[in-house]
């Protein structure tokens, strides 16, 4: 339990980041399941179309440090060569 005043207000800052945090990590997963959604039925067209949100949300999750840098690019990449897989 937190006594001092600066450690309580520590404490109500790491819930409200969390909150973010955790809202931030939920818009990239559900922006990416959308997309590979669209890649196993096949419309490629539509996928593309999703494909700069996704990238988005990606970025902001890595530019707050929710994943990391370099896993943000393989899920990039991997959703780009994803689509190209799709015939056209």
């Amino acid at each position: 339990m937190a006594i001092t005043k600066g450690a309580k207000k520590a404490i109500r800052v790491q819930a409200r980041k969390h909150v973010v945090n955790e809202r931030r990590k939920r818009s990239m997963k559900d922006a990416e399941k959308d997309v590979r959604k669209l890649v196993a039925v096949g419309k490629r067209a539509e996928a593309e179309k999703l494909l700069g949100a996704t990238y988005k949300a990606i970025d902001k999750a890595a530019k707050g440090g929710i994943i990391k840098k370099n896993t943000a690019s393989r899920k990039k990449s991997r959703l780009s060569k994803a689509i190209q897989k799709v015939a056209a």
